[in-house]
């Protein structure tokens, strides 16, 4: 029961570690990479659809991306959709080819992007910390029921506390890498 507790706990950990990475490669550094188009929704008859559904992305050089779609009829819409994305991108459309041009970011920029940073990690370290908690009432109900002694409670709580540990440690070093990356000119 322990074992299984102790289990469930690291696999949530590790899944709000690999929601908070997900959110950061969204996040604009200055360097085209083909994730930032992954939440582009693009209105193909009628359905939203990802970008990456109806075309092919891929890096043209360290600030362009380029979209070819898998339809001509569809660079209208895939144009429009990156233009109305939250990325304030805009989007060039050579036939049916569309670049998409970054912009460098400013200073002023960088530091509010770390800003968001921050708050995206320590919303995971808060995620972290919640699955911990609900980890160690699970291990008091199990004290409570008598279905493990004092003892044992204590030694798993010291393990669940080492495993939190280990996943806060990885939130920072994912948050350090993140504002380095932002910070390189």
């Amino acid at each position: 029961m322990i074992e299984d507790i102790k289990k469930d706990a690291a696999a949530r950990m590790d899944k709000s570690i690999a929601a908070l990475r997900l959110e950061l490669t969204k996040l604009r550094t200055g360097r085209a990479h083909t994730s930032l188009l992954d939440h582009v929704m693009v209105d193909y008859y009628g359905t939203p659809t990802p970008l990456k559904q109806v075309s092919n992305v891929n890096v043209e050089d360290s600030r362009t991306l380029t979209v070819s779609p898998w339809e001509k009829s569809m660079v209208q819409a895939i144009e429009k959709a990156i233009l109305t994305s939250d990325l304030g991108l805009n989007p060039a459309t050579a036939g049916t080819i569309i670049r998409v041009p970054f912009p460098p970011l400013t200073e002023e920029r960088r530091k509010d992007m770390i800003k968001v940073v921050r708050h995206e990690a320590e919303g995971g370290r808060v995620a972290i910390r919640n699955i911990r908690r609900d980890a160690l009432s699970s291990l008091k109900e199990l004290l409570k029921g008598k279905m493990i002694g004092e003892d044992e409670e204590r030694r798993a709580h010291d393990e669940i506390q080492t495993i939190t540990d280990k996943h806060i440690a990885v939130i920072d070093e994912t948050l350090a890498a993140k504002e380095s990356e932002l910070l390189e000119i």
